[in-house]
């Protein structure tokens, strides 16, 4: 480490393991210099005209030219090499028809069609594609060859282990019956720790908490920011309130010291903006019957849209990017006890951490991930709920998904530097260690995308040919295996992502990811905890210039260089020598116009667009009951909203009017009536109401602050005024606790996705897309 790190070890606070981090020698950025040591020295040598590298290249090209006949394409028209391509296709296509959700059965014949068309194409371009006419051909198309392997490795161990999958939820509902009726109930201890969140958002979790139907729990704030605000919240709310002097080791400090104050049999967090569903414990703590069960982890949800689909004006149709975590790769890992623990939404068995250490992990920023590797090495077994028992806030900018993503890179990578390394930790078989490599390696296939990206400009610029091969190989080795992989995308991940909408996802933050990679492997402690920004408003357009300038200045690059590769070919085509062009639609024209599309999807993504209102509204029929006094003058509102509207034996003239929420949050509500007559109002005044929800039981004063016409009756919004506690918790019962409510939502098709981004990109929603008071609406299912 720099000598600046060395001189803390005289801080009072340093313990023995922060001493061993800094002198440990850190293997794994030797083995990365020294892999780029080599491979430069080989490099070199080629250029200066070394002997044996020569003759291993002679040999090579000499193979190209004379390759096997297992090799070889079949000697056929281009309607019969095609045929497989199609062939397969349809199969697959068949199976997901016939198994709409993956079964056990369906997934081993996809994933073996899938593995044996990968290994094909691979042994193709390793043995026949690679340009080594030159050193600096070479060079190129034996990088790009490498970063695909890349990207390769990677999926092919997740085929692998996606044959593992397990789901939970019918053993949850048996487990849950010991909790339901009484038998199984050890004490929780909730936990609740927060940095710098608006206290708004802070109460509304409290509230979620304390509305779990769990006899035996105990809620205690962790205020890591010492604010007499949250201090007087939690009186207020009737929690307890936990602080400490300093911030050291950030959330992990800050759990660690509640752990000297609190004494729970299981210990349940919940990131600050996280709401749990009343039975989120009954659902999870009766797997607890099982001594050797030390964790239990849900899903993360998300009541708001991510920043790139609410740019792109695709609410409610991209599903937000953790689905894919929490549906494809954590029943993978169940299925391999190595499930991942999240940070939020989980019950840990406090002995279980007690007789690891007792405290969470101190030296990551992914304190939950490496705490639950702990935990697996010591033998315990960790669980993976796949139910929605809970939902929070997704990043609201693209700064702050960035900062967010950038963190998970940097603590997931840390594993190569502590004693935690699910790699190298004792207790782990090999199937968990493959497991726990994958989502490692997940983080360096941003190296692959940058590459992607930049290698088109290097045949335009340069004239590098990175791949040598005929119309007739691409056929018959590339087409059945990218059609299949488009085909079964989708379904293999039940519907959270398609192929088109995840290299979106990829190429967005692709730059400042691998510099986070290369940085974190030379210096993998130079960066703090920084916590995801939350509860932030915004009246205007804002654009994210740090996250766009690589964007903006690739995307000039590719837009000239797309006009250079019009009628160039990325392959020369020949089978006899490679040397002729091939005029018209290419490789290279499609790359550099597939990846002028991405960026400049990806540049929109940037322009984060205004958030005017800091509540989230959802859409939520309830019928409700409206009541008001035409005969109140309505420019004193602090008199209106004082007033109680008798609702019989008064002779007051009071009006009843019905109809049904179109949109609901905790602040207001737009309301459809279901009969015209609403009193006119002139601009400026408001009108006191008294309004009902039926179904929940609820009675608010209000203010109808706006009124216009949704065909034959009124839709009218309603301003809250004056919610007292009582009414504010079942507000937040009503929308965020109902069990069940948070619904899966599917992503589109390849085809549909295609068509969506091209609209986007065609009619940007900053310019056309119609905004209003109301931020992005958040399905919830009644």
């Amino acid at each position: 480490m720099e000598d600046a790190s060395v001189s803390k070890l005289h801080h009072p606070g340093w313990t023995n393991s922060d001493i061993r981090r800094v002198f440990r020698p850190q293997t794994a950025t030797l083995v990365m210099l020294g892999i780029v040591l080599a491979c430069a020295l080989v490099v070199v040598g080629w250029f200066a005209g070394e002997g044996t590298i020569e003759k291993l290249i002679d040999q090579y090209q000499w193979f190209q030219k004379n390759p096997p006949i297992w090799l070889q394409v079949p000697m056929a028209t281009g309607e019969f090499l095609i045929a497989p391509a199609i062939a397969l296709t349809v199969i697959t296509f068949a199976i997901t028809k016939i198994s709409p959700q993956p079964r056990v059965w369906s997934r081993f014949v996809v994933v073996a069609i899938l593995l044996i068309l990968t290994i094909r194409y691979v042994i193709w371009r390793s043995l026949w594609t690679l340009n080594l006419g030159t050193p600096l051909q070479g060079v190129f198309s034996v990088g790009l060859f490498i970063l695909e392997l890349l990207m390769i490795v990677n999926g092919v161990l997740q085929l692998f282990l996606l044959v593992q999958a397990r789901d939970r939820r019918a053993d949850a509902d048996t487990m849950a019956m010991a909790v339901e009726k009484g038998e199984f109930l050890p004490s929780v201890d909730v936990m609740i720790p927060t940095y710098n969140e608006p206290a708004f958002i802070l109460r509304r979790t409290i509230i979620g908490c304390q509305a779990m139907d769990y006899p035996r729990k105990n809620i205690y704030v962790l205020d890591d920011t010492r604010r007499e605000e949250i201090r007087a919240l939690a009186e207020e709310l009737g929690c307890e309130y936990v602080c400490r002097q300093d911030n050291k080791h950030a959330k992990a400090g800050n759990l660690n010291n509640a752990l000297m104050h609190t004494h729970g049999d299981l210990i349940a967090c919940f990131d600050a903006d996280f709401v749990p569903t009343r039975n989120f414990l009954k659902r999870t703590v009766g797997f607890f019957q099982d001594d050797k069960v030390a964790l239990v982890q849900t899903p993360q949800s998300y009541y708001n849209s991510d920043p790139i689909a609410r740019n792109l004006g695709l609410e409610n149709i991209l599903v937000p990017e953790q689905e894919v975590f929490y549906r494809q790769i954590q029943p993978v890992r169940d299925g391999t006890d190595s499930v991942v623990c999240a940070g939020t939404s989980f019950v840990m068995r406090r002995s279980a951490l007690l007789s690891t250490g007792g405290e969470f992990v101190t030296s990551s920023l992914s304190e939950d991930y490496f705490t639950a590797v702990r935990l697996s090495g010591k033998g315990y077994r960790l669980i993976y709920l796949d139910e929605k028992l809970s939902a929070g806030t997704a990043p609201e900018d693209m700064g702050a998904q960035a900062t967010q993503r950038l963190r998970w890179a940097q603590g997931t990578l840390q594993a190569f530097f502590i004693d935690e390394n699910p790699l190298t930790i004792p207790g782990l078989r090999p199937l968990q260690r493959l497991s726990h490599f994958t989502g490692i390696l997940h983080w360096f296939t941003s190296l692959s995308r940058v590459g992607f990206l930049l290698m088109p400009l290097a045949y335009s610029f340069v004239g590098i040919i990175p791949i040598r091969a005929t119309t007739e190989q691409i056929i018959f080795y590339f087409l059945p295996q990218y059609l299949v992989h488009l085909t079964v995308f989708s379904w293999l991940s039940y519907r959270s992502r398609s192929s088109f909408l995840s290299d979106i996802y990829d190429v967005v933050l692709c730059f400042p990811l691998a510099a986070t990679v290369i940085q974190t492997m030379f210096k993998p402690f130079g960066k703090g905890f920084k916590v995801t920004p939350k509860g932030s408003q915004r009246d205007r357009l804002m654009f994210n210039w740090s996250l766009a300038w690589p964007l903006i200045a690739l995307f000039v690059l590719t837009a000239v260089s797309l006009w250079r590769n019009m009628g160039n070919c990325m392959m020369r085509i020949s089978p006899a020598g490679y040397d002729i062009n091939y005029k018209g639609l290419s490789l290279g024209w499609i790359w550099s116009s597939y990846n002028l599309v991405l960026i400049g999807i990806a540049l929109l993504v940037m322009l984060d667009l205004p958030k005017p209102d800091l509540y989230e509204w959802f859409t939520l029929q309830r019928v409700v009951r409206i009541s008001y006094n035409p005969e109140l003058s309505t420019r004193d509102s602090h008199t209106q909203t004082e007033l109680e509207f008798p609702t019989n034996g008064s002779n007051a003239p009071i009006n009843t009017f019905w109809g049904t929420t179109a949109a609901i949050s905790e602040v207001g509500a737009q309301i459809l009536l279901t009969q015209s007559g609403i009193p006119q109002f002139r601009r400026g005044e408001a009108i006191p109401i008294v309004l009902e929800i039926m179904e929940e039981g609820i009675k608010l004063k209000g203010i109808i602050t706006q009124s216009t016409f949704d065909g034959e009756f009124p839709c009218i919004t309603v301003r809250f005024e004056q919610v007292t506690l009582a009414q504010h918790r079942q507000l937040v019962a009503m929308l965020f606790c109902r069990p069940g409510q948070w619904k899966r939502q599917n992503s589109p098709g390849e085809l549909l996705s295609l068509w969506l981004l091209f609209r986007s990109l065609v009619r940007p929603r900053a310019l056309f897309g119609k905004r209003n008071g109301i931020s992005a609406i958040a399905v919830t299912q009644t």
